[in-house]
Order: structure tokens, then C-alpha cells, then sequence
């Protein structure tokens, strides 16, 4: 069974399939991925709130995690997200 189809089979928001096959498609070979939540939310129509609650939701179900990234001058940065890709 592929990621995906366990992804559809769970019982998730919609926000939350439409956030993970996202970030899965934007992912590289090892899983990570750092758009920011606006450029997720203009990419898939969504608002950035709307983003924000489905991280949330795939970070609850453990099928994403996340790690705050920083600049050089210890300003925040957008987060990295890290998915395990099933090939």
C-alpha cells in the first residue's frame, strides 16, 4: 500500500490530505521540503490559517514533523517539514 492511499484512508480534514500531498510533492529524496505557510496556502488556495490547523492535524496523526529554521541574524525562518517518502 503506497503512502498515499493510507493518507486516504485515514481519517483526516481535507486541508490535511490537500497540505501532505503538497509538502509529498515538493519533498526531496530525503523527505524534507521548507515552503513557507503562505507560499503552501497561495499555491493551494487555502488561507494561511487554514494551513497552520492542517500542519497541526498531520503533526497529531505523526505523519509530518516540523523544525523551526533560522536565519543568520537568529531571526525565524520558515520551518522545515520532514515526511517519510514511500517510493
Amino acid at each position: 500500500m503506497s503512502r498515499l492511499t493510507y493518507l486516504y484512508q485515514m481519517d483526516l480534514p481535507h486541508r490535511a490530505v490537500a497540505v501532505y500531498t503538497y509538502l509529498y510533492d515538493r519533498a526531496d529524496k530525503n523527505g524534507e521540503c521548507w515552503p513557507s505557510v503562505n507560499t503552501i496556502a497561495g499555491d493551494i488556495k487555502l488561507s494561511p490559517a487554514t494551513v497552520r490547523r492542517a500542519i497541526k492535524d498531520l503533526k497529531n496523526a505523526k505523519l509530518i514533523i516540523t523544525k523551526q529554521r533560522y536565519r543568520n541574524n537568529s531571526a525565524k525562518s520558515s520551518l522545515l517539514y520532514k515526511i517519510d517518502k514511500v517510493t
